[in-house]
């Protein structure tokens, strides 16, 4: 769509408000409905539900013309700008929409999809992704290789037109309510382990896939293991080309950090990468702490990491978009995210003092944060470690000079490891 035939922003975002107000529901008070690492009380025929409201929540969307918007037309998008997409954002906050299925849904899996599908694949998939038809997962993380994503076991044999995916994914949120999956996988061994990796796509819920749920520390059931055995996979489900998919890869985890930052993801204002939390003013008020200045100094740097946080994660986006930056830039919103979350997570806990280490349920927002505590490292973790955040960051935008690796002009088949399997 050419900029005479788009809609300008501020028309567009009147139209947005009106219709927003119209047709969705204003949330309650301290109501959050964003993505987090708590545990709900939902039993799983309950959780289903609320994804069934979220997949029409998106419909909805689509029907008005507010699905997709810098998706290009031919495939059911809106063809405009990220300007409109972000006046979105800004109307939306304090309304219901689809936020579980945002991410990875649209970005990365979408906006891979996009880059790198073929136009047979991008007509079946992303109409059905914008109208909640197809909710997605990346299956992308291995047990065995832990951050290093190159490292996959998973393999893939090429069987005619076909081909038989064997392995295990692991870490992939809501994978047991999703429907489709792209996943990256081993189909050469004899080449270095970069080398050697193609990416296919495929339903989860079919013969050969087990899905398992992961529980942690905090009741918290979201995490899946998917265990990949015989798996067919039709060459026309492959995106890119054999033995190139890291060329996808490099791409794929460049949309995964960048998440919120994305131009196609519909996500309310203040929203940053890793979840928001409790306020910790409340923190400090319900634990009877306010007027302490020790707490008042820890309740200011908490919300200066968030303050900061927002702003860097604002300017990597338009440094971005606009060229001035490089795109692995977005790694450095990535390992702010993860060490500013783990901070925060740590004042509240300081802050709620004894309630932190036992509470009841009825102690408010000093509840709950130790369990918090406990569960801080896994923003460091999720969505690519902050140690792989300040390598990407080190050699590929502040250009140093790469650390040393064994294996890097070695055949993967040779590369020593324990417990493998090869093929």
């Amino acid at each position: 769509m050419s900029a005479d035939e788009r809609e300008d922003v501020e028309s567009f975002r009147q139209r947005a408000r009106t219709w927003i107000r119209a047709n969705l529901r204003a949330l309650e008070p301290g109501e959050d409905i964003e993505p987090n690492l708590k545990p709900t009380n939902l039993t799983q025929e309950e959780e289903l539900a609320v994804v069934t409201h979220e997949r029409q929540l998106q419909r909805q969307l689509f029907d008005a013309g507010f699905a997709g918007l810098c998706f290009p037309t031919r495939y059911g998008g809106q063809g405009l700008t990220p300007d409109h997409q972000r006046a979105f954002n800004a109307e939306i906050g304090g309304y219901e929409y689809p936020a579980r299925i945002q991410a990875p849904t649209f970005s990365p899996c979408a906006s891979v999809l996009l880059e790198f599908g073929t136009e047979e694949q991008k007509l079946a998939h992303i109409p059905a992704i914008l109208k909640g038809e197809e909710i997605w997962m990346q299956l992308l993380s291995e047990p065995s290789s832990g951050s290093d994503v190159a490292a996959a076991l998973t393999s893939a044999v090429q069987e005619g037109d076909e081909w038989v995916l064997n392995g295990s994914k692991i870490w992939t949120t809501g994978a047991w309510w999703s429907d489709w999956g792209i996943c990256l996988a081993r189909t050469n061994w004899d080449v270095p382990k970069h080398r050697g990796l193609s990416v296919f796509i495929l339903p989860i819920h079919q013969p050969g896939v087990a899905v398992h749920r992961i529980e942690m520390l905090n009741g918290l059931k979201e995490f899946c293991q998917e265990f990949l055995t015989d798996v067919r996979v039709p060459d026309s489900d492959r995106i890119g080309e054999v033995d190139a998919g890291w060329t996808v890869g490099t791409r794929w985890m460049f949309h995964e950090r960048m998440l919120y930052n994305s131009p196609f993801i519909t996500v309310s204002p203040g929203k940053t990468q890793g979840g928001g939390g409790v306020s910790m003013v409340d923190v400090a008020r319900e634990a009877g702490r306010l007027d302490d200045s020790y707490v008042r100094d820890l309740v200011g740097e908490a919300r200066m990491l968030e303050l900061v946080g927002k702003a860097l994660q604002r300017r990597v986006g338009e440094g971005i978009m606009t060229g001035k930056m490089v795109d692995q830039s977005a790694a450095l919103g990535r390992l702010f995210a993860g060490a500013s979350i783990t901070r925060i997570a740590t004042i509240a806990f300081d802050i709620a003092g004894a309630t932190g280490a036992a509470w009841t349920g009825d102690e408010g927002a000093p509840a709950d944060c130790g369990t918090t505590f406990l569960m801080r490292q896994a923003s460091s973790i999720g969505g690519g470690t902050t140690e792989m955040a300040r390598n990407v960051i080190s050699e590929r935008v502040l250009k140093m000079p790469r650390e040393p690796s064994l294996d890097r002009d070695r055949a993967f088949r040779d590369v020593p490891r324990a417990g493998s399997t090869r093929s």
